[in-house]
């Protein structure tokens, strides 16, 4: 029985994209010996995506999409993907180029070599930006020091994974997703290749430096609870610290001496105040997922798709 290969790809305003990435797509799975579909998954696009993909649907019985009611986010878009599709491997991509199409007959390799789990590694060319270099490195480190999970530096949103797992997740109901996470905290029998990203083909990547700390934070909180070890240690180190004072609290009290230094309490104020405001931050970002959590809306709101 021929196997079924779902492609799964999360588009938001990939209009320029989406065409190149078919014809690759269709060029690398053509002489594979599987059955396949691509499942476009449009997350609110303000372009001519979704027109495009109904459009390419009706010339390729290959092409399917999933039209969302509004952007939920690129983590929330895969989800939706991995819900519907229906292959016996699902692969996870993105829609702008990066994740060469050229790699799936290794990805599909490993996989028939008893992989359930076949991820990704960038690695990043030496011309690339040195910033950007320097925030992939600090996430990682992030996520590794304060979290109960070990990413390896570059691991990506480009990976197969085996109907047993895809239905696995499909169980997941948490609301802050965080899909390396997840599939690494899952445990299967995994492996991870390595690959170089290519350019973008067109438009503008949605990560934006802002998206990129919320994304860390995110994936922190969402697998461990050591900032707010974090936060009641310095709580008590800096109990302890201020302990040191008393002596000479008394010693200035029963000798008559004031205690003066206006500038060296002001900035200690703003020391403290500044550590407990940071600390409310912490404490405020749990309570905010359990807040969302409770609320137990869905990822995603489908309004149109062609899927079974």
């Amino acid at each position: 029985m021929t196997k079924k290969i779902s492609i799964v790809v999360p588009a938001c305003n990939e209009e320029g994209n989406i065409p190149v990435l078919v014809d690759a797509l269709e060029e690398v799975m053509g002489p594979l010996h599987y059955e396949y579909q691509l499942v476009f998954v449009d997350d609110g696009s303000s372009d001519g995506t979704l027109a495009l993909l109904k459009a390419l649907s009706t010339k390729n019985a290959h092409i399917r999409y999933i039209g969302l009611s509004r952007n939920f986010g690129h983590q929330n878009a895969l989800k939706a993907g991995l819900d519907l599709a229906g292959g016996d491997a699902v692969i996870m991509m993105d829609g702008d180029m990066q994740h060469p199409p050229a790699l799936i007959p290794v990805l599909l390799e490993q996989w028939e070599a008893g992989n359930d789990i076949v991820y990704t590694i960038r690695k990043d060319h030496q011309d690339m930006p040195m910033m950007k270099r320097k925030t992939s490195n600090m996430f990682y480190n992030l996520i590794n020091n304060l979290s109960d999970i070990e990413l390896e530096q570059g691991t990506a949103d480009f990976r197969l994974m085996d109907r047993r797992v895809v239905n696995v997740f499909k169980e997941f109901k948490e609301t802050d997703l965080f899909l390396r996470g997840l599939v690494k905290w899952m445990g299967f029998q995994q492996a991870g290749i390595e690959y170089e990203p290519a350019e973008r083909l067109k438009g503008k990547s949605k990560y934006t430096m802002k998206k990129m700390i919320r994304f860390a934070l995110q994936g922190i909180t969402s697998f461990s609870t050591k900032p707010l070890y974090i936060a009641t240690y310095l709580g008590m180190s800096f109990s302890l610290i201020s302990l040191l004072y008393v002596p000479y609290i008394i010693y200035s009290y029963y000798f008559g001496h004031a205690i003066s230094g206006w500038t060296s309490i002001i900035a200690t104020i703003a020391f403290f105040g500044g550590l407990q405001l940071m600390i409310l931050g912490i404490i405020g970002m749990y309570l905010g997922k359990l807040f969302q959590q409770s609320k137990q809306r869905p990822h995603y709101i489908i309004k149109e798709t062609n899927l079974g």
